[in-house]
């Protein structure tokens, strides 16, 4: 099977990405990679994993988590999603200091070779399963497992696709959960509260792992349903801003740990809520103390400061100067809103934007709409994309331009940028794939 093929064949499965509205508890089925797994000799069971979940800031500190241990030595398996551009994004092993983007990337032959080797498996399991056929998050989910398991990783950081409980990546027994900050979102699929979203993201917390649990900051009712599920399965809870904390300095931060002082941290990361994610690292870090692993604190500070995260407040040029960010929900907005403010000067900020339909579109226009001196309203190459015109009556008093696609509208913000303008490309992590793509 060759590359091209390989991802022709992936492409093949249902892919719930790009699907705007479908019945979420219906569709997800734990029992579906689990039986598929069990077909393989559940690779999963071989892996050391620290698993995440929650609304934002989940990519963010999974790369934190995985460049800290690969500065300690270690070799890391890193899975995420979605990716930017590639598929091979979404699982990578990171050894020593990495300094590309996506440095570790499963090669392109190797995830050929995979899919050639597991299709037989694949095919035969959805062919015969109770539970339906395998989604493509679920066949790649699965891929990841064996390829992980294949290169002896030493640790396994895994990041959530879609809520928790119900998630493809929930079958593995982990070291350390962490908890991001949870906010609305998914609500059609997740539920229409904090707590109905909290308990699908607290799903991953389940007897009789993980021994740990870190939580970044949560409003009261998110607080709630995760200390009642780390009561119900056992598990110890240590939570940002109570047992670890964090002081913003002149030059950098600090975090006192429940181990250690980390003073003179630095991270490239851009904006206040990065904080955030990297005090949730250091805790999770800390938390494999207690499985007999101790990481130094020259790892964790040089970790954090060569942490790479494309797409999240990325400065991609300087002349002109264009900023990408992935913020989709509300919270994430009002955070890339503040995190902008904080850390440029311009003239006029140029936005360019697209949102899926599935999204808060309201808020999220809400949220930028005092940022914006200009709108460029466009859409990804996705199902999932609402169309721009959906977008312009949000922007009233604007000057907004309408476009077609992610190539015309990097092009019209080009052509109307001056010198001392800002380009911000934002509101979904497929818009901000293609720019950084076309």
């Amino acid at each position: 099977m060759t590359y091209p093929e390989a991802i022709q064949y992936l492409e093949s499965f249902i892919n719930y990405e790009k699907i705007p509205v479908y019945p979420y508890k219906e569709s997800c089925k734990l029992e579906r990679i689990k039986g598929f797994l069990e077909t393989v000799g559940n690779p999963q069971d071989s892996l050391r994993c620290i698993h995440i979940a929650g609304t934002k800031g989940k990519g963010s500190t999974a790369a934190f988590i995985a460049y800290i241990l690969a500065s300690a030595g270690y070799k890391v398996g890193l899975y995420t999603s979605p990716h930017l551009v590639d598929f091979r994004e979404r699982i990578r092993i990171l050894e020593e200091r990495p300094q590309d983007d996506f440095a570790g990337m499963i090669l392109k032959e190797e995830l050929a070779g995979l899919a050639e080797k597991m299709k037989p498996a694949i095919e035969n399991y959805s062919r015969d399963s109770q539970h339906g056929e395998l989604s493509f998050f679920e066949v790649y989910t699965a891929l990841a497992y064996i390829y992980f398991k294949e290169k002896k990783s030493d640790f396994v950081v895994l990041e959530t696709g879609l809520g928790g409980r119900l998630d493809a990546t929930n079958v593995v027994n982990s070291l350390v959960c962490a908890i991001t900050p949870i906010s609305y979102e998914h609500t059609q699929k997740l539920g229409s509260t904090l707590a109905e979203i909290a308990t699908e993201k607290a799903g991953i917390i389940k007897d009789p792992c993980p021994l740990t649990v870190i939580t970044a900051p949560q409003e009261d009712e998110v607080m709630r349903v995760i200390r009642d599920k780390c009561a119900e399965t056992k598990a110890r809870l240590c939570e940002v801003g109570k047992d670890i904390t964090y002081q913003k300095t002149a030059q950098g931060f600090n975090i006192k740990g429940a181990f250690a002082e980390y003073n003179d941290l630095k991270i490239n990361l851009l904006g206040s809520h990065q904080l955030v994610n990297a005090s949730v690292s250091v805790a999770s870090i800390e938390a494999l103390r207690l499985c007999d692993v101790n990481v130094s604190i020259d790892a964790i500070r040089s970790g954090l400061y060569n942490t790479r995260w494309p797409g999240r407040c990325e400065i991609i040029s300087r002349t002109p100067l264009v900023v990408l960010d992935g913020a989709q929900n509300v919270a994430s907005s009002r955070a890339l809103k503040e995190a902008v403010r904080e850390n440029f000067r311009y003239q006029r900020l140029i936005l360019v934007l697209g949102i899926s339909k599935d999204k808060d579109i309201k808020g999220i226009c809400d949220e930028l709409y005092d940022l914006a001196d200009v709108v460029i309203l466009t859409k990804a190459d996705n199902p999932r994309a609402s169309e721009p015109e959906n977008l312009a009556g949000y922007f009233n008093g604007k000057a907004v331009h309408i476009t077609n696609n992610i190539k015309e509208a990097k092009a019209k913000a080009y052509s109307l940028n001056k010198k001392e303008d800002l380009i911000l490309a934002c509101g979904s992590l497929f818009v901000v794939g293609e720019f950084r793509d076309v």
